[in-house]
């Protein structure tokens, strides 16, 4: 999968972490978005590096959704973690 395919993957990866995960995010839409793609990433690299499963080079491959979705809500919820809820409620 090209890189551009990757960038894709994560925004919905990211839209779906959010989804599974609501609430106030102290980065907001642009802060998920971001968090959505390098969840992608991470999340493939860790499938294909711990979890011996290589990154498949299909779009549409389930594990590599859940990959990178499961890497999306890890770093949500680190994020959330660190950062806390910055904006008044």
């Amino acid at each position: 999968m090209s890189i551009i395919g990757w960038i894709i993957l994560g925004l919905l990866a990211g839209a779906v972490a959010k989804i599974l995960l609501p609430g106030r995010d102290p980065g907001g839409i642009l802060g998920t978005t971001f968090i959505g793609i390098a969840g992608a990433f991470i999340g493939g690299w860790i499938s294909a590096r711990w979890l011996d499963h290589p990154i498949n080079n299909s779009f549409y491959d389930g594990a590599t959704w859940a990959a990178a979705i499961g890497g999306a809500l890890v770093l949500l919820i680190g994020y959330r973690i660190v950062f806390g809820h910055s904006r008044s409620r």
